[in-house]
């Protein structure tokens, strides 16, 4: 007999706690799965509940057909996998993984980036992998085409299928990295509730979870329903909470708050030496360096920390002989989540042939992000008029011995007191769908369905500070006190934490925003037998379809009007892409149970895309399998896969974003900054020239400072972009022998290797890569020309500062990366070894992923760089990545014990800059233990511990907070507690 093969990811009470491993499988006989790893139940949600008989279609594949395999690797995740690892989102637990690379997620995301969790394949990007829920695809989160899968509750997910490789030929634009398929729980008739409760053993991060599904069958088993409500909640954690965070983001923006000096209309070196000479300073000070304010009324130079009187400890440091502010303290590592969803779905045997189906989902997710205090950074700028009560006499001498001593003056400050700005970022999404399927002639089989969601993303910016109320403060000549009760007196941290209500009030409002995104879909697909071959029939796959997405963006005035301190303003944004398509698949079985062909088959899918926007594109694909033996199978396939650009690509307006750049030398930073390498490198002198060219003053040159970590970065669509195109193989195969001894009878193996080569490549030239390509940090502008096209990128106000960096989308170079999977699993039952006579069970399972190349082209032509074995914040590429499991069960109790490891990685700059390359992420190990209780066949408990050995935190040195909360643990060693009970 053959049928269906595919170890399924489980932990706890059955041995499929290899599944954890994340196991690579294809689909294979059944019978040898009961030979080699009956240790777990099928993951096939067909063979459950039909006879090995039935049709199967496997993720990756448009056709049904008895003993389905799959030409594809995929990994199978169980429900389990989330309860055992101890979270309560999906993405976390999909993350540890080797075949996915961290990206955001419900945690992350600070800065109103939405806290949206995203799955990135191969490290290619969140939007070049499909996400797909029972094969159909998930409402759009954002403009750019990502799905929040935070919108999936766990209660309705039976399990998860993904494939790595292209899969547009079978599912359409945007699959070019693989496909993550999400299928629901099959219909049940009873009660199922689930609770789990978990804590850092620090007690600061709370993390609960709770479901309830109701299913029925009725009208003699012809109809059936089932229903499911969760909720689930996370506490913040804030970086004051890890001693970790206490030095990191040492920002320049600081409570005392600080006169900036305009190259163009400096103070009288006389003044300044004179005033400061009243301090005991006898060296003269550079008159471009920012100047702080004391309690006193005295000043102070930030940058040498010169006659500084404030407080080292706690919110202030000096830092390298600068006055700073560590921000790491201030800000929300982890965010807040709360999430509320409703699911239903249900069938309806109208006839023999013919089913009508249904299904909805409806939740409501809430994530509160925060990002400290506001601070002056971010053009345009707010000044302060010399005719302010509040300025400090020693401050009125340097003004009135400028050249124009009645010009306002630009300031610099954290505004301490104000509280930490933040955001509610509230989604609600809806979907509705309907449709028929059934047999046609007995043997065909058609399924055409209509479906229509909505997500709506209202955004609202608490304690945002509003630039054109401080202003009116500042020009008051009472400094504001007819406006609000005191006033505003921005000079030293006494009197900027003085602030009464009265004027937090004036200075602050909720901002908010709004996101609307639709999609409408309308499918229709017939499948079945062509003919017959004497290894079996020819199978054929015909599918139809239109596809319509729509956006719209509404921001508040004072967005729109970049009103807003230290936030990037943005523009009303809307527009729709719809596509008509066109799908075939056919199957061909060669040979079957002859020698050295216990069967051989081959298969092709084509597919014809016409988009509104961008015109036609076609994907193919050709494909392989062999069984030369039954224990035995190889199997491989090539893709032309391609993506569309997506709505944000085409027609984002100019929409701003902080990009972190960091502080020199430490960081690349601004490259014209005297502390940079650029500058006091070998080449400093031609660097120089460059930024005199760029607009820095000469005045200014040989003290320039960038005062912050973080600069704008401008993103803006292309209506002209053209597709995408990638080419995919992967070869491999899968070794599952029939062992007779006991203890070789639970071993299988799998190696797969895949390439992926994407061309004409759709992204934003990364800010850093501007800066190391401009001034000539990787070797891209040997002749340090201002008319280097990155150059052309980089925007300075009329002072020199560093203002914006454009990120325009184009059609850019290459994306290639490969590599090997390999998944081991082994398994023994003791009573068979002579081992006791009851169930136990010991297993290992280990899912290991190895990178061999990682090259980004950037453009055209260009040499390609490799990253791989680097880390970036959200992008860690590690050459070695490994799952690892080992435990007992029984039908009553198992135990466990998971290994999650990562590869060494050096800095991104060790590519991006070389020179300067900082200090990399030595190999990261995380040891979690997990057991289940089996009280009654109806009633389980769970319990673990995650992060056995409490690991610290990670620095990442080319990440502003310092780490990568995406990546890393940020909690240290944590429980959880839950339970499952049947009714």
């Amino acid at each position: 007999m053959k049928s269906g093969f595919h170890v399924q990811l489980r932990i706890g009470g059955s041995l499929a706690a290899m599944a954890l491993c994340a196991c690579v499988s294809p689909l294979w006989a059944q019978d040898q799965a009961e030979a080699a790893t009956a240790m777990a139940p099928q993951a096939t949600d067909t063979t459950a509940d039909q006879p090995s008989t039935a049709d199967i279609v496997v993720t990756g594949s448009l056709i049904a057909r008895p003993n389905n395999v799959a030409v594809s690797p995929i990994v199978t995740v169980s429900d389990e996998l989330v309860q055992q690892s101890g979270q309560i989102t999906l993405e976390d637990s999909l993350n540890q993984l080797p075949g996915f690379t961290p990206s955001g997620n419900a945690g992350t995301g600070g800065q109103g980036a939405g806290g949206r969790a995203t799955l990135n394949l191969r490290g290619l990007g969140s939007n070049r992998n499909l996400v797909l829920l029972d094969g159909r695809r998930l409402p759009l989160s954002d403009i750019n085409g990502n799905v929040d899968i935070n919108i999936l509750p766990e209660s309705i997910i039976g399990s998860v299928d993904v494939i790595t490789g292209g899969a547009s030929a079978i599912y359409g634009s945007d699959a070019m990295s693989g496909v993550v398929n999400f299928k629901t729980d099959k219909y049940f008739d009873g009660v199922r509730a689930d609770i789990q409760n978990g804590n850092s053993f620090r007690g600061d991060y709370g993390k609960f979870n709770a479901s309830l599904a109701l299913g029925t069958k009725f009208a003699d088993d012809r109809g059936r329903l089932m229903l499911a409500l969760s909720y689930g909640q996370r506490d913040p954690l804030s970086g004051a909470q890890r001693g970790f965070f206490d030095d990191k983001v040492p920002s320049s923006f600081i409570g005392t708050g600080a006169f900036v000096p305009n190259a163009l209309n400096l103070p009288s070196q006389a003044a300044l030496n004179g005033v400061f000479a009243q301090y005991g300073v006898t060296n003269p000070i550079n008159r471009t360096l920012n100047l702080g304010f004391n309690n006193d009324g005295t000043l102070f130079v930030q940058t040498g920390a010169v006659n500084y009187k404030g407080p080292t400890d706690g919110a202030y440091a000096v830092v390298g002989g600068n006055v700073r502010m560590p921000v790491g303290p201030q800000l929300q590592i982890l965010n807040a989540f709360e999430r509320k969803s409703a699911f239903a779905k249900g069938e309806f045997d109208l006839t023999e042939t013919l089913t009508a189906y249904g299904q909805f989902l409806y939740v409501d997710s809430t994530v509160t992000t925060e990002a400290g205090g506001s601070l002056t950074q971010f053009a345009p700028f707010t000044t302060i008029p010399v005719t302010n009560p509040f300025i400090p006499n020693d401050l009125r001498t340097l003004l009135a011995s400028r050249a124009d001593p009645s010009a306002p003056f630009r300031w610099s400050a954290r505004y301490v007191g104000i509280g930490d700005k933040g955001w509610d970022e509230n989604y609600r999404v809806q979907q509705y769908l309907g449709g028929l399927k059934g047999t046609i002639g007995g043997s065909w089989k058609f399924d055409g369905f209509v479906s229509y969601d909505e997500t709506v993303h209202n955004q609202s910016m608490f304690n945002a500070v509003l630039k054109s109320r401080v202003q009116t403060l500042l020009n008051a000549a009472d400094g504001g006190a007819s406006l609000c009760a005191g006033g505003y007196n921005p000079f030293g941290i006494t009197n900027a934490t003085s602030l009464s209500q009265a004027c937090q009030d004036y200075m602050t409002a909720t901002v908010n925003s709004r996101e609307r995104l639709t999609q409408t879909q309308v499918q229709g697909q017939v499948n079945g037998p062509l003919f017959n071959l004497p290894a079996g029939p020819v199978q054929l796959a015909l599918l139809a379809g239109y596809r319509k997405n729509t956006y719209k963006y509404d921001p508040s005035p004072d967005l729109v009007s970049n009103n807003v301190e230290s936030v990037v303003g943005s523009n009303p944004a809307q527009g729709q892409i719809s596509v008509k398509e066109f799908a075939a698949q056919i199957d061909v079985p060669l040979l079957s149970d002859t020698p050295f062909f216990h069967e051989l088959g081959v298969g092709a899918a084509f597919r014809y895309s016409d988009y509104n926007t961008t015109g036609s594109v076609k994907s193919y694909e050709f494909d392989a399998r062999w069984q030369p033996v039954d224990a035995l199978l190889i199997r491989g396939s090539y893709q032309r896969a391609v993506r569309a650009p997506n709505i944000g690509e085409l027609f984002s307006p100019v929409t701003g974003s902080q990009l972190a750049i960091g502080t020199p030398p430490a960081a690349i930073g601004d490259p014209c900054d005297v502390r940079s390498s650029a500058r006091t490198g070998a080449n400093g002198a031609q660097v120089r020239d460059l930024c005199l060219a760029q607009g820095i003053p000469a005045a200014a040159i040989d003290a320039y400072q960038f005062a912050t970590t973080a600069t704008g970065g401008n993103i803006q669509g292309n209506s002209a972009l053209t597709p995408e195109k990638a080419n995919t193989f992967n070869v491999g195969f899968v070794l599952n022998p029939k062992f007779s001894s006991p203890w070789l009878s639970g071993f299988s193996f799998s190696v797969d290797y895949y390439n992926i080569k994407i061309r004409n490549v759709i992204s934003t030239i990364n800010g850093l890569t501007v800066l190391a390509k401009c001034y000539n940090l990787d070797g891209s502008n040997s002749s340090y020309s201002s008319g280097n096209e990155f150059c052309q990128l980089i925007q300075r106000d009329p002072t020199g500062q560093l203002v914006a960096i454009a990120q325009p989308y184009l059609n850019l170079g290459a994306l290639d990366t490969d590599g090997v999977d390999v998944q081991v699993n082994w398994s023994l039952r003791l009573s068979e070894a002579g081992i006791g006579d009851g169930s136990g069970k010991i297993y290992a399972s280990s899912a290991i992923g190895w990178l061999n190349h990682y090259k980004v082209q950037t453009l055209p032509g260009q040499a390609s760089q490799d990253f791989v074995g680097t880390s970036t914040p959200g992008r860690p590429l590690p050459k070695w990545k490994a799952l690892t499991t080992v435990g007992y069960s029984s039908d009553m109790f198992g135990i466990g014990l998971r290994w999650r490891y990562q590869g060494k990685l050096r800095d991104i700059s060790a590519v991006t800059s070389p020179a300067a390359e900082q200090v990399g992420v030595k190999p990261y190990n995380l040891f979690d233990i997990f057991s289940t209780l089996d009280v009654t066949k109806n009633v389980q408990f769970r319990a673990g511990v995650t992060n056995l050995f409490d690991k610290g935190i990670p620095f990442v040195a080319s990440s502003q907070n310092g780490t990568d909360a995406g990546t890393y643990d940020m909690v240290g060693r944590s429980f959880y507690v839950g339970a499952k009970f049947n009714f």
